[in-house]
């Protein structure tokens, strides 16, 4: 036995709710508030792995701290060797399935126990994966909903403002023209030298969705890419989408675990690919996805989670965006900081996540 691996003392799960700044309607619903599940992980001489998973609703908030808190009873005394473990739950959660709510908690997991980790080994976590911080090009996805002509432009500006040379545009609208005159919009708002991405969040079907890239890219507004045009996991509606569109198809982040991604790859159901951390498996998950896109040179950028995606993209050698949210900077005592569009992993111990725990108790659930 290798009593020089950290053993896992006591795992800690609890729940906040924290407000957004800029509540986000979408074609998919909206979000106007954050539940996050927290996790921490303490291993030997004190040390301490966190990370969180957002958990979309919150009536699904305390069934995931719940699930996380089962799970971490009986990992009290495991070695901490975190693909070891993530394998571990997968063998748990065979008969059930490592999806949903139960993915979403060996994910929590899986990010907690790397960050605890890479705080042992005294390395960042981008570092402990054998990259090196490097300036990741971030667009900023924190507003632009579905609130029409009258609000876009200036939120648009907003947006850029905060120092991003990139941002995301929700569609969604009633018809194909008015997102085409939403995104003209924000195009004329923002300038040609500001790229803009597109996301439908699944709201459309096939015949629809090709209707309204097709006037998309008719109109000429130097859009990046269109995102979730259809159901996640129609995978071939996508790939008939892809063989058609004059727009870059981009997918993956309700992908639950590389198994999902596989079968998104083998239809050939998009150009471009986004894992979710909370949804992939963690950091786990995320380095096994990294290995099917890059032998087929597909870039991959990241879904919500910045303070690990930041690490994640790193350490990905077909890295592309880092999707940039600040919904959980309310219970963090250091937020990632973006620079002239570009966010840097911090060259700290870990992830760098540590909880503002006033914070906390005035959020939690």
């Amino acid at each position: 036995m290798d009593h020089a691996t950290p053993i896992i003392r006591n795992l800690r799960a609890r729940g906040v709710v924290v407000p957004m700044k800029r509540p986000l309607a979408t074609g998919g619903g909206t979000v106007a508030k954050v539940p996050l599940a927290l996790v921490d992980i303490e291993i030997d001489h004190g040390i301490v792995g966190s990370a969180y998973v957002f958990c979309y609703t919150p009536l699904a908030l305390g069934p995931v701290v719940q699930l996380i808190g089962n799970i971490g009873e009986a990992l009290r005394g495991a070695h901490l060797a975190p693909a070891t473990l993530f394998d571990g739950q997968q063998a748990r959660f065979r008969l059930l399935g490592l999806q949903g709510l139960a993915m979403m908690a060996a994910s929590a997991i899986d990010m907690a126990a790397w960050d605890a980790l890479a705080k042992a080994r005294g390395v960042s976590l981008c570092r402990l994966l054998g990259a090196a911080p490097m300036p990741l090009p971030a667009y900023n996805s924190k507003g632009l909903g579905l609130i029409g002509m009258e609000g876009a432009p200036d939120e648009a500006r907003d947006l850029v403002g905060e120092g991003f040379t990139a941002i995301k545009l929700r569609l969604g609208y009633r018809n194909a023209a008015a997102d085409v005159a939403v995104a003209r919009a924000v195009r004329d708002a923002v300038g040609d030298g500001i790229r803009i991405m597109t996301d439908y969040n699944q709201c459309l079907d096939p015949a629809e969705a090709e209707i309204r890239i097709r006037a998309l890219a008719g109109a000429g507004l130097g859009l990046d890419w269109v995102e979730e045009p259809v159901r996640f996991d129609d995978y071939a509606g996508c790939a008939r989408l892809r063989a058609k569109a004059a727009l870059p198809i981009q997918i993956g982040e309700n992908c639950w675990g590389v198994h999902d991604m596989q079968k998104a790859l083998a239809a050939g159901a998009s150009d471009l690919f986004m894992p979710d951390a909370g949804k992939i498996g963690g950091v786990t998950g995320w380095m096994r996805a990294a290995g099917l896109a890059e032998p087929r040179g597909l870039p991959l950028s990241s879904h919500l989670y910045p303070e690990y995606s930041v690490h994640l993209l790193a350490a990905t050698p077909t890295r592309h965006w880092l999707e940039y949210v600040d919904w959980a900077e309310p219970v963090l005592k250091s937020p990632l900081p973006v620079v002239d569009g570009h966010a840097t992993a911090p060259d700290i111990p870990g992830a760098g996540i540590e909880w503002n725990e006033a914070a906390v108790s005035r959020y939690a659930a």
